[in-house]
């Protein structure tokens, strides 16, 4: 989506003669003030993640998990999504990881097809 929307057609907010750039080359035009709070984002969802999970470095072995911590179950699941039984849970887990990993190859292939021709998904496909 973010390719898609990147190179988006122009519109009437951003003018009707402006030439997006390809996806690849866009990540440099962003500006500190957007890029820094994202990352930083990321760093506290991460830490988070990682408090849930592992022991702290002082109370066990190194890269030792909690008991009660499931790999993935991070007890987040505001919309009550999250099979019950372990069994389901495993299997939905199985098909998130399949799902992210097809996307995973899919966005791959939307930046080499973009260094190779360095056109747009978009100009691509005839828009």
């Amino acid at each position: 989506i973010g390719y898609i929307i990147g190179e988006s057609p122009p519109t009437i907010a951003y003018g009707m003669n402006v030439h997006h750039t390809i996806a690849n080359n866009q990540i440099p035009e962003i500006p500190g003030t957007v890029i820094f709070p994202f990352f930083l984002a990321v760093n506290i969802a991460e830490a988070v993640r990682a408090n849930i999970g592992w022991v702290e470095p002082g109370l066990g072995d190194v890269f030792t998990l909690r008991e009660n911590y499931y790999p993935g179950d991070i007890r987040f699941d505001p919309l009550g999504l999250k099979p019950t039984d372990a069994k389901e849970f495993a299997n939905m887990q199985t098909k998130e990881l399949s799902n992210g990993r097809l996307a995973m190859l899919a966005a791959a292939g939307m930046c080499v097809q973009e260094l190779v021709n360095g056109k747009g998904i978009l100009e691509n496909l005839g828009f």
